[in-house]
């Protein structure tokens, strides 16, 4: 109950704070939204339970009728994340992501820098089409094993973590907020990028942090002794093998639907592909799974999009995104290189304090004020600036599940992970407004 309580406190202080800024609606939405967060940062309520909140709080309070809330929790952007977690949910039953696990770490020397860029590299590419949550839990017993000396083990953990974060950009279903920016974009009727274009342009940027990250953590353990490590590749069994076949097949046809679109201006949906190859998944002699395996659906980050998608609809349908935005005008006129380098840094370092799901619901329809009066191109570029930026939290063990999952080893300490993650968000904001400015509008 303390949790509830502390919420309800910070909420009344929010409400309080906004009345003498904004109207009496707006000051309301942000003292709701403060109490959410709350909930979501100290987990006083099940997450799913407090992503639900919206569809009871909203009504009650004359922020938005319930039918415009509940259509937030069945936007057909979430059957796109729902084949996507099918397809993952197969890959762990069948074991698949431990060939693709040995695989990657197998490329690498048995050298410290050399581990920490395998561990960073692999739990990249694992995050960006699976849950970061569940590649760091798995790969976590794999950094803390590797050696017994702690400063290597920190190194290990945090190259797993930050690897996760700076993966799931590369893919629209790798983490939450890439989501909330394509139903955001889908509702506001902005062309969305497909899947491939997606990857395309995220590309170098994911490429640049996997090349800064590890560096960046094997600079003070360069010299440190790693025992032998051996990492086996398991053989693919027929199981495996017809799985890796349907996974590549659905990559063909990804990439050839990107090329359609860029191309003949028509394409497949993207999200009726994803949920057709989830839904495969189930089909005897085919597939992999049964009904009961649906039990591993994360239920209650699908409800976390709902919320989200409410929250952002909320901050447009009110006026209140248009009324902080009026009183941000000053970023209107920066020049766009400087305009990327402040919103990034916003977002950055806010959401180091609050669900990186929430603060890109809240920071998406802000800046899609300033992106009104900006080219087609460059305003969908700085709504995608805002997103990428909430994946770059670095610093504290609240910021991301994969930040809180490797501090619960107890290994390592906040001052470390603040230390090294503040030096890695201002890398992160570097690199992102350079890749955006520089080569993003070459694709858009």
């Amino acid at each position: 109950m303390k949790g509830i309580r502390n919420a309800v406190l910070i909420a009344v202080v929010f409400f309080v704070g906004s009345f003498f800024i904004f109207t009496l609606t707006h000051a309301t939405l942000i003292a709701l939204v403060a109490f959410l967060v709350t909930l979501w940062t100290n987990e006083a309520l099940p997450l799913g339970v407090v992503s639900m909140l919206p569809i009871l709080l909203f009504p009650s309070f004359g922020i938005l009728e319930v039918d415009a809330v509940t259509s937030n929790y069945s936007k057909s952007i979430i059957f796109l994340f729902i084949g996507g977690f099918m397809l993952a949910i197969a890959i762990e039953k069948t074991n698949l992501h431990k060939y693709f696990s040995a695989k990657l770490l197998s490329f690498f020397p048995k050298t410290a820098t050399g581990i920490i860029y395998a561990l960073a590299v692999t739990s990249a590419l694992l995050s960006s089409v699976l849950s970061n949550t569940t590649i760091t839990l798995m790969l976590m017993p794999i950094a803390l094993f590797l050696s017994e000396n702690k400063k290597l083990k920190v190194r290990f953990l945090l190259a797993t973590a930050y690897g996760a974060s700076i993966g799931g950009i590369l893919t629209p279903i790798g983490t939450p907020p890439n989501l909330i920016l394509m139903g955001f974009l889908e509702d506001h009727n902005i062309p969305a990028l497909a899947f491939g274009e997606w990857m395309f342009m995220m590309l170098p940027l994911v490429t640049l942090m996997l090349l800064v990250m590890p560096w960046l953590l094997s600079r003070a353990v360069k010299d440190e002794c790693v025992e032998d490590v051996k990492q086996s590749i398991p053989l693919l069994d027929i199981e495996q093998k017809k799985l890796y076949g349907i996974v590549v097949v659905l990559a063909v046809l990804l990439l050839l639907n990107t090329f359609l679109k860029q191309l003949f201006g028509f394409s497949l949906n993207e999200k009726l592909l994803l949920l057709s190859f989830g839904l495969l998944m189930f089909v005897p002699k085919i597939g992999f799974l049964n009904w009961e395996d649906t039990k591993k659906m994360p239920y209650e980050i699908i409800f976390l999009f709902g919320a989200g998608f409410s929250i952002a609809t909320a901050f447009s349908s009110t006026g209140l995104a248009l009324d902080i935005a009026s009183k941000l005008s000053f970023i209107a006129n920066l020049p766009l290189f400087w305009m990327f380098v402040v919103v990034a840094l916003f977002v950055t370092f806010s959401t180091e304090v609050t669900s990186n799901t929430a603060l890109t619901s809240i920071a998406i329809p802000i800046f899609y004020e300033f992106s009104k009066n900006m080219p087609l191109a460059e305003g969908t570029m700085l709504l995608m600036v805002a997103t990428v930026a909430a994946s770059y939290a670095f610093m504290l063990p609240i910021a991301t599940p994969p930040n809180a999952i490797v501090m619960s080893s107890r290994i390592i300490t906040i001052k470390e992970m603040a230390s090294i993650g503040l030096k890695l968000n201002f890398i992160g904001v570097i690199v992102l407004t350079f890749v955006a400015y520089a080569l993003w509008g070459w694709i858009l």
